[in-house]
């Protein structure tokens, strides 16, 4: 009854985490499209004044195949696949991925929080990429978007961009919940069928001795 009730858990974690996928998918595609396009391009300054597939692939469509599977092997032979095994090493590994990746993103972001761009060194410098520290998108272009750019529009198209990668940044916040939440869900239904089945094995041995 308990490995049933954590089975369903199980499906609403795992529709859940995966929609949370889905999302994270597109702030990502936007924003390496951003930076491979209109990013990645210079802005005009006025010179007067002084930057998980994972999820959805391994743990989403992975997941409902291991647990297709798994409902079969129950039925059929009353034990655990050794896909659905595997997936619960895949979700134990994908938390881990998340959580560093949390963990990397928002050091390295903080890490680079207080550089700024010398004008009239990117000015003197120009056309040449600004050569100074090293950034990650969201750094970099939150100190072009504080610029006086020559194009208002400019300004709009960062502010959009800005979104979308702050967006993914907060959202590893709940796509690792959500993984650590299936993780441990997946680890106690596999303990629960495990005690379980454990029990109806030893009920028959414990009726042979009653007869004998």
């Amino acid at each position: 009854m308990a490995s049933s009730k954590l089975m369903k858990a199980i499906y609403v974690a795992l529709l859940l985490l995966y929609i949370d996928a889905a999302i994270s998918l597109s702030l990502v595609s936007s924003m390496v499209a951003f930076l491979h396009g209109r990013g990645g391009q210079a802005f005009e300054v006025r010179r007067d004044v002084n930057a998980g597939g994972t999820g959805v692939v391994l743990v989403g469509f992975g997941g409902l195949l291991a647990l297709w599977l798994e409902h079969r092997s129950r039925a059929k032979y009353g034990k655990t696949s050794p896909v659905y095994y595997l997936w619960a090493l895949v979700t134990i590994l994908s938390w881990l991925l998340t959580l560093t990746a949390l963990i990397y993103t928002y050091v390295l972001t903080n890490m680079h929080s207080d550089q700024g761009i010398d004008l009239a060194y990117a000015a003197g410098n120009s056309p040449e990429p600004y050569p100074r520290d090293s950034w990650t998108p969201e750094n970099w272009h939150t100190q072009v978007n504080s610029l006086p750019l020559v194009h208002s529009d400019d300004h709009d198209i960062l502010k959009k961009k800005l979104r979308c990668i702050r967006g993914w940044r907060y959202n590893l916040i709940p796509f690792m919940i959500l993984g650590f939440v299936l993780m441990v869900l997946v680890i106690l239904e596999l303990l629960s069928f495990r005690r379980s089945r454990g029990r109806k094995t030893e009920q028959p041995h414990e009726s042979a001795h009653l007869v004998a």
